[in-house]
């Protein structure tokens, strides 16, 4: 009767039974064949647990890749022959089984084989032995052997609980003697690991991490290219305490692994931005799994100065400074400021966001000082004197954050100064039809508010999301305080939707996946409506196509965007869209009719095409928009359009 046990079966008997371990040189030609790792029971996949397209396709090619990012044992082992006790004493037999040996950083398998005398138990012994296999000793010979022990594909008699004993940290990996001679392709393969994308990954034999158990929670500090270590093989240093980020996760070492809670760290790590990007990758161990949090953080400080000039204030010199280490590790201070000939516009905000290992109350102050061109009297109506409306904001707000639930919670009071003025900043109460400009009557209008959003963020990864959704949805109560003496609520819904796609035959890209984008967006004023206040349709945000505003100004709006996001190269990826949004035939409600009056359509489409760049700034976005009406608008920015 024939047999077949898997090695690390083997093992496991052999430490329990207190056998010797030795290692004999064999006929090349006895090694397992390809066939027979298939059809066996001790199949071990040696490939990264998260493997890149192009690590996929290289395995197609050459076969198992021994890459691995930690040094330890690969066993290969199969037995047709029947196990015959030496007496019946229940004494230990000595089975050979095969140990090939492999590069630690390669990929090719050399032609040196070494026979292991591993002791097994008498085959009559008792089917209910479940051993753990612990610290493995090791030769010079063993050591310098390759790959991570993948969990052998077990059946459910054979199935044992597996916790292979492995180097605990990044650094060590680096130092141990085994890995000297490979150490040149060791970056590489730590830093393929590091770059994987998505909230959660398979695993190569496990199929799916879900349910597996956590051996560890690692934090891995990784550059802008997402590398875990530079080319001489020193691990990236991180500013921020590894303890202070594990803190932040709810994923620990001996849970099981879930792919909500995975995503629900990502979040919360991104709310407290000290990251650029935040990247998951697993490793298996035995059975088990380590997790990885591959964190990029933002720098520490910044500043930048710009210039611009624009026909309201001419030339101005835009200031931004961010401290990131302003008060304790999270908290950090954003002053953004712009000096020019007519005056000063500043932005100055205070984050404490909220911290989960302290279940503390996240918050924020902020205070700002707006002018802008009004968006809403616009299109050749303008002030008695000639002059374009301005609008001049000033005033601040106290928020509060903390998870509810899998919703994020936000509560504001809200204070607003809005004023309507010329050219010089004198107060403008009519435009040159003699429609009011604000609500007050006297080019003033004063909201006090107390807000609360919400928000369910379904999404992969919110810091390069591939699939899922996010949802936000907020209320604003006025209250009939200063001058207006205004009661409204103001109602917000934002649904945007991220669908995965291969039309192109592309299955991942590490920087611009393909992808179906959908963004849908409604909201509407219940009671009294400054005219500053209408929704403004149209614009790079909105419409493309249109400039801001053109579309309409109403008390109520939809709007709907999709877009078809694919690759063109490592760092480029090509954007095809539509747009549209209506006021829902409210732009006659609004005081004043600023729409109307302007003979603004209400309605609006637009189509084009985009090109987004990844560089070291972030990510660059080029838009070319026709609108319904034939005009042609190009766009540069920042960021995606949602």
């Amino acid at each position: 009767m024939s047999m077949r046990i898997p090695i690390i079966a083997f093992l496991t008997l052999a430490a329990l039974a207190g056998g010797e371990l030795a290692a004999r040189a064999i006929d090349p030609s006895a090694a397992p064949t390809e066939a027979e790792f298939r059809e066996g029971t001790a199949e071990i996949d040696t490939r990264d647990a998260c493997p890149t397209r192009a690590q996929r396709e290289e395995d197609e090619v050459i076969g198992d890749n021994l890459t691995s990012n930690r040094p330890s044992l690969l066993f290969v082992a199969k037995s047709r022959s029947p196990l015959t006790p030496l007496n019946k004493g229940g004494t230990r037999n000595m089975l050979k089984v095969p140990l090939i040996k492999g590069d630690l950083g390669g990929s090719r398998l050399d032609d040196k084989r070494h026979l292991l005398s591993v002791p097994v138990l008498n085959s009559h012994q008792s089917d209910e032995v479940n051993p753990t296999v612990q610290d493995l000793p090791a030769s010079d010979e063993l050591a310098a052997s390759a790959g991570e022990v993948r969990a052998a594909q077990l059946s459910p008699r054979e199935s044992l609980s597996l916790k292979s004993s492995h180097n605990k940290d990044f650094t060590s990996l680096l130092k141990t003697p085994a890995t000297v001679a490979a150490q040149a392709e060791i970056p590489e393969a730590a830093n393929s690991n590091a770059r994987q994308l998505g909230g959660t990954l398979q695993i190569s034999q496990a199929g799916n991490a879900e349910g597996v158990y956590v051996a560890e929670v690692k934090i891995r500090f990784v550059n802008s290219r997402g590398e875990a270590v530079d080319k001489k093989g020193n691990p990236v240093e991180g500013r921020i305490s590894e303890d202070f980020i594990r803190g932040e996760l709810k994923l620990k070492a001996g849970d099981n692994y879930s792919r909500e809670v995975v995503r629900s760290d990502l979040q919360q790590l991104q709310q407290l931005g000290l990251f650029d990007k935040v990247t998951v990758s697993i490793e298996e161990v035995g059975t088990d799994v380590n997790v990885i949090y591959n964190v990029q953080e933002r720098s520490a400080r910044s500043f930048s100065v710009s210039a611009t000039l624009s026909d309201d204030v001419g030339v101005a010199v835009p200031l931004s400074y961010t401290d990131r280490t302003f008060g304790t590790n999270p908290q950090r201070l954003a002053v953004e400021l712009e000096p020019s000939l007519r005056g000063i516009q500043y932005d100055v905000e205070f984050v404490s966001p909220y911290v989960a290992a302290e279940d503390r109350l996240g918050y924020s102050v902020r205070a700002f000082g707006d002018r802008r061109i009004s968006e809403i009297f616009n299109k050749d109506i303008d002030l008695p004197n000639g002059d374009r409306v301005r609008e001049i904001r000033v005033g601040g707000n106290l928020r509060f954050t903390r998870p509810l639930g899998d919703w994020r919670g936000t509560l504001g009071l809200n204070y607003t100064n809005i004023s309507t003025r010329d050219r010089n900043l004198n107060i403008a109460r009519r435009d040159e039809l003699g429609n009011p400009l604000t609500f007050s009557g006297s080019g003033v209008d004063e909201l006090y508010t107390v807000s609360f959003g919400a928000m369910l963020d379904r999404r992969d990864n919110p810091f390069d999301p591939t699939r899922g959704s996010i949802l936000s949805l907020s209320t604003e109560q006025s209250i009939p305080l200063g001058r207006g003496n205004i009661v409204s609520n103001r109602l917000l819904a934002n649904y945007i939707q991220y669908v995965p796609v291969t039309l192109l035959g592309i299955s991942e890209s590490e920087a611009l996946p393909e992808m179906l984008a959908f963004n849908l967006q409604a909201g509407t004023v219940i009671g009294d409506l400054p005219p500053t206040e209408a929704f403004r349709l149209g614009g790079r945000n909105s419409v493309r196509g249109y400039d801001s505003g053109d579309i309409g100004s109403g008390r109520s709006y939809f709007l709907a965007s999709g877009e078809y996001r694919f690759p063109v190269g490592r760092d480029v990826g090509g954007v095809i869209f539509v747009d549209f949004a209506s006021d829902l035939g409210t732009g006659d409600s609004v005081l004043g009719k600023p729409a109307v009056v302007r003979d603004k359509p209400g309605t609006g489409a637009g189509v084009g095409v985009g090109v987004r760049v990844r560089s070291r700034f972030g990510l660059i976005r080029l838009d070319v928009g026709v609108s319904d009406s034939g005009d042609l608008k190009f766009i540069l920015g920042t960021k995606q359009r949602f």
